[in-house]
């Protein structure tokens, strides 16, 4: 393995373990707050902050977002997520959150034929079969227990799904600390308005109280540590290319694992890790097919 691969791989692992480390900081907030207000602080933090050194690198005019609907649909889409995501680990083990929203490379690979024209491919159809016989085993116990709650999950893939083909689609527009800033920028004043109507909702786990000091504390953390952890895979992606760095998303499950067991008491329920083992290898088989198949590129 050549250095910038090793490089880029630790790099790339480095990030998915501080995200898994971000989400186990927001499970810590269970029941102390509205997911949808922790939600809102985390990407006002992250946009005040990638706001401020955006400026400071690139001036005033960095600020001018190329195509505004299409950063209108990627805040959409991850605050869409954020919103699924946190109230998942809230009711659900947080390795069995994770582990469904790692449908999202399928539903992307299923959707990018119909809005990107890319030319569909059987192998995406055969990973999407496996891995949703997957999702339907992690789901099992959490359906019989929690009823419709138990598909956030796969709110939030299918929003991390429909951010992939919209970065896609704004691929070239600005610089990656500039589209990582669209991106909170755009989130950010959606998440108020979710979180106001949760609030005017009358239901009792979407109530926004005063947060304590601790509340907004573990907010900032979040939102620095993903700011750091998208910087990290950014940095492995343009070392080793995305197709070496792939798998190492994967990272993210093991840790979830060890931490919801470690400081959750989430003891993995076998047949939900066995979902978990297949929705891992169509990724995998899907990876793998991508990688093979792909054409090499010439000069």
């Amino acid at each position: 393995m050549q250095q910038n691969d090793r490089a880029g791989l630790l790099y790339t692992m480095a990030g998915f373990v501080l995200l898994s480390c971000g989400d186990a900081v927001i499970k810590s907030m269970a029941g102390q707050w509205a997911p949808t207000a922790i939600a809102t602080l985390r990407y006002a933090l992250g946009a005040a902050g990638l706001s401020a050194i955006l400026l400071a690198r690139q001036g005033p005019g960095a600020f001018r977002m190329p195509r505004r609907g299409l950063q209108l649909l990627r805040g959409a889409s991850v605050a869409t997520a954020t919103i699924c995501f946190f109230s998942a680990i809230f009711l659900m083990p947080l390795a069995e959150t994770a582990t469904i929203t790692f449908v999202s490379p399928m539903i992307t690979a299923l959707l990018a034929p119909v809005f990107l024209g890319e030319r569909a491919k059987s192998a995406t159809f055969i990973a999407s079969l496996v891995a949703f016989a997957g999702v339907a085993l992690v789901l099992r116990p959490n359906v019989a227990e929690l009823g419709w709650p138990a598909f956030l999950p796969l709110g939030c893939a299918l929003g991390m799904s429909t951010l992939f083909l919209a970065n896609r689609a704004a691929a070239g527009l600005g610089t990656p600390l500039a589209m990582q800033a669209y991106i909170a920028l755009a989130a950010t004043p959606l998440l108020v308005l979710a979180t106001l109507a949760g609030h005017l909702s009358g239901i009792e786990s979407l109530h926004v109280g005063t947060p304590g000091w601790s509340m907004i504390a573990r907010c900032a953390i979040v939102a620095c540590s993903a700011s750091v952890a998208h910087w990290l895979i950014y940095m492995g992606t343009m070392r080793a290319g995305a197709a070496t760095v792939a798998p190492m998303t994967y990272v993210q499950l093991i840790v979830a694992v060890a931490l919801g067991w470690m400081f959750f008491d989430e003891r993995p329920d076998m047949i939900a890790a066995l979902g978990g083992a297949i929705i891992v290898a169509a990724g995998l088989y899907l990876w793998r097919e991508g990688r093979v198949k792909e054409p090499a590129m010439t000069d």
